[in-house]
């Protein structure tokens, strides 16, 4: 267990782009902007936000960049012999990290809480009726 309490542990399909995330996530949710159902091949990406003081990562990245719905650059990073999508956010450049819970050891330990740009969801990729829904980024 990390010293902040919960420690998250995942990485890609092969094993080779790791990660540590110690402590709760600043946020966790669900994406359904098009960016997002598109570099993951499905409805959504399940998410959470960590600071990057709380994450360690281990073995090579491929980054994708493309303009976030703010403009800026928004760097997806996943394992340049597996391809599997593991984070978002520049190693050494961001102040926060996003991981995709996909990617996460125990999936159980991934509890949502938010819904984001909801307008663009096909109708297919169900909210859980739970979740706090965003029709784009929250403040």
């Amino acid at each position: 267990m990390g010293e902040l309490g919960k420690r998250y542990t995942g990485g890609c399909l092969c094993g080779a782009l790791r990660y540590e995330a110690d402590g709760e996530p600043l946020f966790a949710g669900h994406c359904y902007c098009s960016d997002c159902r598109r570099a993951s091949g499905s409805g959504f990406i399940p998410f959470m936000g960590f600071s990057s003081s709380a994450v360690r990562f281990s073995g090579e990245t491929r980054k994708f960049v493309s303009k976030s719905a703010r403009g800026s650059d928004a760097v997806r990073n996943s394992c340049p012999i597996c391809s599997s999508l593991v984070f978002g956010g520049e190693i050494g450049k961001t102040d926060s990290f996003t991981i995709y819970a996909g990617s996460l050891d125990d999936p159980s330990l991934f509890c949502p809480t938010i819904a984001i740009f909801a307008r663009g969801r096909p109708p297919w990729a169900m909210i859980p009726p739970d979740l706090a829904v965003f029709d784009g980024m929250p403040a």
